[in-house]
This record gives C-alpha cells, sequence and structure tokens, in this order.
C-alpha cells in the first residue's frame, strides 16, 4: 500500500524545469523571443537565448559552447556543422525565410519605384555609407553582396560600405543616423520606427534566404526536441508571420 501511494504521489509531481540553451541569428530576436516567452508560460521550462551573427554563433558551437539548439540565417553555416557532426542526425529543417531590403535613415520617406534598382552609390552622396552586415561572414552581409553583384554595384559600392558583425548593428546604424543607408532584413526593418524601407529587392537577386534549425549533437536534451517542434507549431507561426517571416513548410 506504501508503495502504491509513493508511487502515485511520483506521478502526480511536476516534471523538474529544465533549461534550454539556443543559438540564433541576431534578426530572429524579437520573433524567437516572443516564441520563448509563449513556450516558457506553457511547459514551464526556462529557455535561454543568445543571439549574435550566425558565423559567430557557428564557430562557438564547434568551439565547444554549450547549446542545445542553433538557428542559422543561412544554410552555410548549418552545413558546416552537420559536415563536422555536431548536428543531431534527422533534426535540421529549414523553418523560415525573409526578404531583403533598403531602408533609410528617418521616417516617412519616399519609396524607391519598386520596378527600377536604385543608383545605391548616387543616394548616398558623397561622404555617406552604406551599412551592411560583413559580407564575408554574416548571412544579411552576404546576400547584400550578392543582391549588389546582381545589379552590378559592388565595386562601386565597396569602398562606401559601414560593415558591422550582425545584421541588427547594421539596422542601429542606420537608425542612429551614422549611416544613410542600409541593407537588412525586411522583419529588420519593422523592429524599428527611425527607419524607412526604401527599396525591396527582388528574390532572383540573391540566394534564398533560409533559416535552418537544428539540434546539437554534443548537448542532447529532450525539451530541445520539444522545442524545435514548438517552433513549427501554430503559436511560433503565428508570432513569426506577424513579425514579418515566411514559415516554411516541414
Amino acid at each position: 500500500m506504501i508503495r502504491i501511494a509513493l508511487l502515485l504521489c511520483l506521478l502526480a509531481a511536476p516534471l523538474r524545469a529544465e533549461q534550454v540553451v539556443v543559438f540564433a541569428a541576431a534578426s530572429l530576436a524579437n520573433a524567437l523571443d516572443a516564441v520563448a516567452a509563449e513556450f516558457e508560460a506553457e511547459t514551464g521550462h526556462d529557455v535561454v537565448i543568445s543571439y549574435g551573427g550566425s558565423a559567430t554563433m557557428a564557430q562557438q558551437i564547434r568551439q565547444g559552447a554549450p547549446a542545445h539548439l542553433f538557428v542559422s540565417a543561412n544554410s552555410e553555416w548549418m552545413d558546416v556543422l552537420e559536415q563536422e557532426g555536431l548536428i543531431r542526425e534527422g533534426s535540421r529543417a529549414d523553418l523560415l525565410s525573409n526578404t531583403l531590403v533598403l531602408i533609410g535613415a528617418g521616417v516617412g520617406l519616399a519609396p524607391i519605384d519598386p520596378a527600377q534598382a536604385p543608383d545605391i552609390k548616387e543616394l548616398l552622396g558623397g561622404d555617406g555609407r552604406l551599412s551592411i552586415g560583413l559580407p564575408d561572414a554574416v548571412p544579411a552581409g552576404q546576400y547584400a553582396r550578392a543582391a549588389l553583384q546582381y545589379y552590378g554595384q559592388w565595386e562601386a559600392l565597396a569602398p562606401h560600405l559601414a560593415p558591422v558583425d550582425n545584421v541588427r548593428a547594421a539596422l542601429m546604424l542606420v537608425a542612429l543616423g551614422e549611416a544613410p543607408l542600409g541593407i537588412v532584413y525586411a522583419t529588420d526593418a519593422v523592429a524599428s520606427d527611425a527607419v524607412t524601407v526604401l527599396w525591396t529587392f527582388p528574390p532572383e537577386s540573391h540566394p534564398p534566404i533560409r533559416y535552418p534549425v537544428a539540434e546539437l549533437a554534443e548537448n542532447p536534451l529532450n525539451i530541445a526536441s520539444v522545442l524545435r517542434r514548438y517552433l513549427n507549431g501554430p503559436v511560433a507561426r503565428e508570432i513569426f508571420e506577424a513579425e514579418g517571416f515566411e514559415v516554411l513548410p516541414q
């Protein structure tokens, strides 16, 4: 009888709260914070998110950082981790898509004709700089370089760049008026009330913008699998779409 009572008490006791550590691209900050808050409220588990450039996050993972889940802003860095056996087999999926935009400092600026690619160097004027993510490391910077090469403007603009280590820093330079123009994701632009979207780069001008998610093999955690699946669920979908992301079918 005592053993049965003890078993019933154990079954009735709440599960121990766990902490899942997520490394994620900086452009996901607003949306992922909101999703994490909902997940914590529903499950009682804790979500700790570290944001930064995808290259920086991937390098930290390669060096043994104690993360459980990684959400990258492009596929290349996830490919590197997968090739090195650092993500859990079968856990990788493309979660979201995004759009690349040209932004200007200030609000209420006149948009540029969507049918005509702007001459960005001319828009910068004499001493203006174009704020972008580091084109050799940051996904948003890599997409920006590809788009500018597509329009034959990269070489002319290279001396006029203000490259920074993540896309939110690129947004901040423009929002603070330290750069008149920048290239960021559409979801970053809506996160600031101090910039205007001037022009949207068409999808054919750069590789598809994808956000793959995967669990990390070195730090297996059951709750990380639960969170990964939650990111594909209806609550997360509503939040991501409200922030301007496209949720990709699984």
